[in-house]
């Protein structure tokens, strides 16, 4: 797995070794697999003054854009917080498209008639 060139990282003032890089590819790579198009997705992890790891991740598609950002003792409980998160926000924005098709169609079905002459 390899992070694609829509993907930026951006850690500011930590170091980030193999594994926890392979962690964050692989919550992302779960993300992805929700949404059919991705713009961009961009990953900043930080640590602030009082040692605790900031990650904040953007997801752009050509329709919505999902952000969420937390604070945490470790990189790896900032981003499954943010994983989480950005599951919820995907989810709800597609569980609302899929109710709005369905009341456009049930409005559609009120409006036809059968025509009289129809055989069945």
């Amino acid at each position: 797995m390899t992070i694609e060139d829509s993907h930026r990282l951006l850690f500011k003032g930590i170091n980030i070794d193999d594994r926890t890089r392979d962690y964050i590819e692989k919550r992302i790579n779960a993300l992805e697999k929700l949404l059919k198009k991705i713009n961009k997705v961009e990953i900043e992890v930080d640590i602030d003054k009082k040692g605790k790891f900031r990650a904040e991740i953007m997801i752009t598609t050509p329709y919505q854009m999902y952000r969420a950002e937390e604070t945490s003792e470790s990189v790896e409980g900032s981003i499954d917080m943010v994983e989480s998160e950005l599951r919820n926000q995907i989810t709800k924005d597609m569980d609302r498209v899929r109710t709005e098709k369905k009341r456009g169609a049930r409005s559609i079905k009120k409006k036809m008639t059968i025509d009289n002459n129809a055989r069945f």
